[in-house]
């Protein structure tokens, strides 16, 4: 369904997946990745939310450091990944945000930001510094983030069992954003949405926060 393209950001050109509906678009998401690349798990998401009506656009938010950058979930695809988002940064993956979010502004839609994982905090902050709406995923670096102002609505999706993301740190979610809707999935971990990892995949929470994800769009974009 998605294809391959090229977008123009502050960093250079980048790579990025794009996904279309069949028919009018109900609005625009920018998807941010895990700490993976653009693998085809992120692909496959994509393409899901297109096939839910909305134009989605996942940037390869590592070509500035490494180009087509798509590693697997062993111990070394790990490692490199965490090498990768600590060379980017936050702050250029923000401006990599704005630059996707500006090319789909462009065609007359309203936009949002989902994120996994690494990309759960990426797109916190692309509520509070850039106003878009936003639902983040296991963010685990977020905690540390959340004296920021929100600018938009923002969901927050948890794993119970999240080994990464303690019960005190949702918490401060819900004590320092109580504007936000926080979701805390019972028997579900990190990464509970990876449907190609039988380790991390939660079937029942991945469904419910897909509905709930879409339940935030269909609202906040309309």
């Amino acid at each position: 369904m998605g294809h391959g393209i090229v977008l123009d950001t502050a960093h250079g050109d980048i790579g990025a997946w794009r996904a279309d509906p069949q028919g009018a678009a109900r609005g625009a998401l920018v998807v941010i990745q895990e700490i993976f690349g653009v693998n085809a798990h992120m692909r496959s998401v994509v393409d899901r939310f297109a096939a839910a009506g909305y134009v989605a656009l996942a940037p390869a938010f590592f070509d500035p450091i490494e180009a087509g950058v798509e590693l697997d979930y062993g111990q070394e695809g790990f490692a490199k990944g965490r090498e990768l988002v600590n060379a980017l940064g936050l702050d250029r993956a923000v401006d990599i945000v704005a630059a996707a979010a500006q090319s789909l502004k462009r065609e007359g839609r309203p936009v949002s930001a989902v994120g996994y994982c690494w990309g759960g905090t990426v797109a916190y902050l692309a509520n509070t510094r850039l106003g878009l709406p936003a639902v983040s995923y296991y963010g685990a670096r977020t905690a540390a983030l959340l004296d920021e102002t929100l600018r938009a609505p923002m969901m927050f999706h948890f794993g119970e069992k999240d080994g990464a993301i303690p019960a005190e740190d949702i918490a401060k979610h819900r004590e320092k954003q109580p504007d936000a809707a926080v979701y805390v999935y019972a028997g579900a971990g990190h990464a509970f949405n990876r449907d190609v990892d039988t380790h991390a995949y939660h079937a029942e929470s991945a469904a419910l926060a897909q509905e709930r994800t879409l339940a935030f769009f269909a609202e906040h974009l309309s």
